[in-house]
């Protein structure tokens, strides 16, 4: 075989090679879901945002104690959490009484008008 002819076949062997790996490579598993991009969780002021993937705060930081909500996250209806591994906690009011609910990773929690969160946790626990 020609040197010519077995650059050619390298060449040949290297980009099927190549072309395998990129097939059979797996996807990240960060990502985001309804406009709420990994790590953040997400707050969304009503049905409308919710449905245009448009939220309306974002929190990511991982904190020892509750923040207070931004006027924009305050009484939000609807809360997504992006975040593979970590729990966010939520402080929210009804009638004049504080509670707190963990939201797990991955997932989204609903409030109705009489409840009204007020603060966020996020928490390396991976469960609630």
């Amino acid at each position: 075989m020609t040197f010519t002819k077995r650059i050619a076949a390298v060449a040949v062997s290297l980009t099927a090679f190549t072309s395998t790996v990129l097939v059979l490579a797996p996807g990240a598993s960060a990502g985001s879901w309804n406009g709420c991009a990994y790590p953040q969780v997400c707050f969304y002021q009503n049905i409308d945002r919710w449905n245009a993937g448009n939220p309306d705060a974002r929190y990511q930081d991982i904190t020892s104690g509750y923040q207070n909500l931004s006027t924009a996250a305050r009484g939000a209806n609807y809360v997504y959490n992006t975040r593979n591994d970590d729990v966010a906690w939520l402080r929210y009011t009804e009638y004049g009484q504080t509670y707190y609910t963990c939201l797990a990773p991955n997932s989204m929690d609903h409030f109705d008008a009489e409840e009204t969160l007020t603060g966020i946790k996020i928490s390396s626990a991976s469960h609630c």
